[in-house]
């Protein structure tokens, strides 16, 4: 395994043991591939996915044909954001899954918020 990826999973479970989903304020997690973005919302005590979104949604899929990466991952922040909405949920606490937050993931993370997430 390549010596970044092992870096990032040491910072994926260092965030982890300080940031847990409830079914009142669920986690936001990021996971991100050479091409694709994928939002998932995890409710921990219950082990289960209350939303997801990504580029390969179809939702999300039609609006990004002409889209970089980062608009891209607006697009999915924006539609996660709807799903949870319509579920009546607000809060969310964000897991960037030992990324940095800058790029694609911050940009998914501010398209969020502007849909009416907090975190």
């Amino acid at each position: 395994m390549a010596m970044r990826i092992v870096g990032r999973e040491r910072r994926k479970l260092r965030i982890r043991r300080n940031v847990n989903g409830t079914p009142e304020r669920p986690r936001l997690t990021v996971f991100r591939s050479a091409n694709h973005i994928y939002a998932q919302i995890v409710d921990d005590v219950a082990g289960s996915t209350l939303a997801h979104a990504s580029t390969l949604s179809r939702d999300v899929r039609g609006e990004i044909l002409e889209a970089n990466k980062t608009e891209a991952a607006k697009r999915v922040g924006k539609a996660v954001a709807i799903l949870l909405l319509a579920k009546g949920i607000d809060k969310v606490v964000f897991d960037r899954n030992g990324y940095l937050y800058h790029g694609r993931v911050r940009a998914l993370a501010e398209a969020a918020r502007e849909a009416g997430l907090k975190f």
